[in-house]
């Protein structure tokens, strides 16, 4: 299938704020429920071994995703338990504050704006991006690696959707069934939220069109490494793959300016 760049609706500058909270807590929800991203926990574990600071930087939060519970697993493996600290352009304070109230490590946010494309020096540590990638263009999401490579931060892209006649289908035929079973169980809790998705129906289109545009847009194997080409220098390396989880295939691109201490990365 061809890549298609539309729009997602809680992207844009001008959805109203409870629209894309509903999109981006429903994600993370949805992500507990299934613990879909646990086996990206030995990646993430490996690119913390060769940070020098032992701090997550995580980038598109939207309803803070899967980064704290990945966090909170590498940390068992650890000897110093690493930090989380949430950022996105559009920051959604309550969930930051849910989600941090319930972790297991240290968890702050950013209560300003940060672009991706243009992390703040002070954000020092592995940055992630979970789901998030694919709403950049081509260009963009050059620029979130190719910044990560020349500041020889490491950083860990996962992507739950791609781009397949398979993921659109069970995209139409699943997503509205999990919206109307999940979400009197997305926290923090919100009355506004029952009321557009079993009153005022809003939050099932609105999330299904968002996943099939997600998509859509999602890139290939072979499209991440021709972002990533040239983008190698000074030991700096990058490690493009899938793992398989819950029935569904994660694509991950990994960028490290070493190898952990025993030399390899697992695969999964």
């Amino acid at each position: 299938m061809p890549r298609i760049h539309a729009f997602e609706i809680h992207e844009l500058p001008g959805c109203p704020d409870l629209l894309r909270r509903i999109a981006t807590d429903y994600l993370r929800t949805v992500g507990e429920v299934f613990d879909a991203f646990e086996p990206i926990t030995p990646l993430l574990t490996g690119a913390l071994s060769v940070s020098d600071e032992k701090r997550v930087i995580d980038l598109c939060s939207g309803g803070a995703g899967p980064v704290v519970q990945l966090t909170e697993r590498a940390a068992e493996r650890l000897r110093q338990a690493p930090s989380v600290v949430l950022t996105d352009l559009y920051p959604n304070h309550a969930a930051f504050a849910f989600v941090a109230e319930r972790a297991s490590v240290p968890v702050s946010s950013e209560t300003v704006a940060v672009d991706a494309r243009a992390v703040p020096e002070r954000l020092a540590g592995v940055r992630t991006v979970f789901d998030a990638f694919h709403h950049f263009r081509p260009d963009d999401a050059r620029r979130i690696l190719s910044d990560a490579a020349a500041k020889r931060a490491p950083i860990l892209v996962v992507e739950a959707t791609e781009r397949s006649v398979g993921a659109v289908v069970g995209m139409l035929l699943f997503v509205p069934l999990l919206v109307l079973l999940l979400t009197p169980f997305v926290r923090p809790f919100s009355w506004p939220r029952l009321l557009l998705t079993y009153v005022v129906p809003l939050a099932v289109p609105l999330i299904v069109f968002d996943g099939l545009v997600s998509c859509l847009r999602s890139y290939t194997v072979a499209e991440l490494q021709e972002l990533t080409r040239g983008l190698e220098s000074n030991g700096y390396r990058f490690h493009i793959g899938t793992v398989k989880s819950r029935g569904q295939r994660l694509t991950y691109v990994l960028g490290t300016p070493a190898l952990p201490p025993d030399g390899t990365f697992p695969s999964s």
